[in-house]
């Protein structure tokens, strides 16, 4: 995809960890989400970190697990950054 799409790219990348949870591969949606979050620091965009968030609840069987324990660390570090930039 051109750099012209970065935002489109966070929602594929949703989509993608979304497709994956669905199909009982929580640690491949884990490593989707993070893609998708690595393309949120470049271009912000609240969609694509809605679909995240959508994933996150979706993985709550797995919340023990090491990659869903890490993907929550980056998930609180985002959220404490946007109420910070939205005070």
């Amino acid at each position: 995809m051109p750099t012209t799409d970065d935002k489109q790219r966070t929602v594929i990348y949703g989509d993608l960890a979304a497709v994956e949870a669905a199909a009982g591969q929580p640690e491949e949606a884990c490593r989707d989400a993070c893609l998708a979050l690595d393309q949120l620091e470049i271009t912000w965009y609240a969609t694509g970190m809605e679909r995240i968030r959508e994933v996150r609840g979706a993985l709550a069987p797995h919340q023990h697990d090491r990659y869903v324990r890490d993907l929550d660390e980056r998930l609180y570090g985002w959220t404490t950054t946007v109420s910070t930039r939205s005070r």
